[in-house]
């Protein structure tokens, strides 16, 4: 029997969600987060019918692609842990030579083509290949070896190595940001710096002249400086020049363009 050298998929579904760019997509789904996710399934009947008998079920596996990739690399650099690259498939990079998905999410109900799912890590219109039935018995083996991410977990347990400071330009930036327009990334922010805010590809940390880094956050940017154990963050700023808020093309695809295009108005020196 010869092998085959291509195979071909067609998405059962797509991900509805509010989660447009990566950043707001975790890299496990966060069970405590109060979210409601849409799994809409393609208009055919057969898909429709193989439905049947999943209710009861409060938890599913979904096969799915990292639709936005189009590379891969036999090496990678986790987010997680000392900056070490890794080999991918001891990893759960997107970057995959076949960049497929799997994630455990809680099927919270159906109706018609509609699965109404959890907390999730995929991002608005992900493809959906398969759903499979979450079997504790079968598919949950808490006590078997984590190989290089037992090192991590310790290392994410001990004490944060570095202090971070607020400046009071970035406070105010950041205060803003979540009162007026519900975006809060610092939390995320701290937890990252705190630990290592050395450059890293993986988690968007990359020098800056002047002694300055800065973090990407999305579509946000958080400008800081490193000295001994201190990390101080000067001020946060847009990841999108103006001229493309601007273009009415780009802008149905741009997270927070309208806190960004506010936030240029209040601090044109960023421009």
């Amino acid at each position: 029997m010869s092998e085959k050298s291509e195979l071909t998929l067609k998405p059962i579904g797509y991900l509805r969600c509010k989660k447009r760019v990566k950043f707001s997509a975790l890299h496990q789904p966060d069970e405590g987060n109060q979210e409601t996710n849409v799994l809409e399934m393609i208009d055919d009947p057969r898909l429709i019918c193989g439905l049947k008998d999943l209710v009861g079920f409060t938890r599913i596996w979904l096969i799915w692609w990292f639709h936005r990739n189009e590379s891969w690399r036999p090496m990678v650099m986790p987010p997680r842990g000392v900056a070490q690259r890794r080999g991918v498939f001891a990893t759960r990079s997107p970057h995959r030579p076949n960049p497929v998905g799997m994630s455990p999410v809680s099927l919270l109900g159906i109706e018609g083509r509609n699965l109404y799912l959890g907390a999730c890590d995929l991002v608005d219109g992900t493809p959906i290949f398969d759903i499979k039935p979450y079997i504790p018995e079968y598919d949950s083996f808490p006590e078997e070896s984590q190989g290089w991410l037992g090192e991590v977990k310790k290392w994410l347990e001990g004490e944060a190595i570095f202090s971070i400071i607020w400046e009071e330009k970035a406070a105010y930036q950041r205060d803003w940001l979540k009162e007026n327009w519900r975006v809060d990334f610092s939390q995320r922010v701290e937890e990252i710096l705190s630990r290592d805010p050395s450059v890293h590809r993986t988690r968007r940390i990359r020098r800056r002249e002047n002694g300055f880094y800065e973090i990407g956050c999305g579509p946000w940017r958080a400008i800081y400086q490193v000295t001994d154990q201190l990390v101080t963050i000067a001020h946060l700023e847009p990841g999108y020049p103006l001229g493309r808020l601007m273009d009415e093309k780009l802008a149905p695809w741009i997270a927070d363009r309208d806190a960004q295009v506010a936030y240029f108005a209040l601090w044109p020196e960023y421009v």
